[in-house]
């Protein structure tokens, strides 16, 4: 069960994260709490696998580059390869699919060169077959749920 605090974080900042040199402040002052309670609790929920990652989402086509891509992964194998990959800086959403291609992630780099040098790594680095799947058209999808807790804390 999730502490009141975990689920404050969660339910108020799946979108509108502050911007700013103390982030972290900015929410204890919401929460009536102290910065380092904030850096914890979003660290335990990371460690936990509640959250994966705390930072800004940036269109990478005006920043960078990035596309999708799938790995086709043997069951057994399939948390070793997904540690693997998830070493990757800019490697994010990664998540296992039921499909030949089980794998999925997207990868972001600062340009075309840089993007290619991971994928690269990735494909020497796992010898699974790689799917690279580059984005042909944009679609705006609010990823933001809103939760129904079961239990108060």
């Amino acid at each position: 069960m999730l502490d009141l605090l975990s689920r404050q974080l969660i339910d108020r900042y799946q979108r509108g994260f502050p911007v700013g040199e103390r982030p972290f402040l900015t929410l204890a002052e919401e929460f009536g709490v102290k910065e380092q309670e904030v850096i914890d609790c979003l660290r335990q929920l990371q460690a936990q696998r509640i959250i994966s990652r705390v930072g800004p989402v940036f269109d990478h086509h005006r920043a960078g580059a990035s596309t999708l891509a799938a790995l086709a992964v043997p069951p057994e194998r399939l948390t070793e390869i997904a540690d693997f990959v998830n070493r990757f800086e800019g490697v994010n959403h990664n998540y296992e699919r039921e499909h030949e291609f089980n794998l999925w992630f997207v990868v972001t780099a600062c340009d075309q060169e840089s993007l290619q040098a991971i994928l690269q790594a990735i494909d020497e680095g796992t010898g699974m077959p790689l799917l690279i799947l580059p984005m042909e058209q944009a679609y705006h999808i609010d990823l933001g749920f809103p939760l129904q807790w079961q239990d108060t804390p």
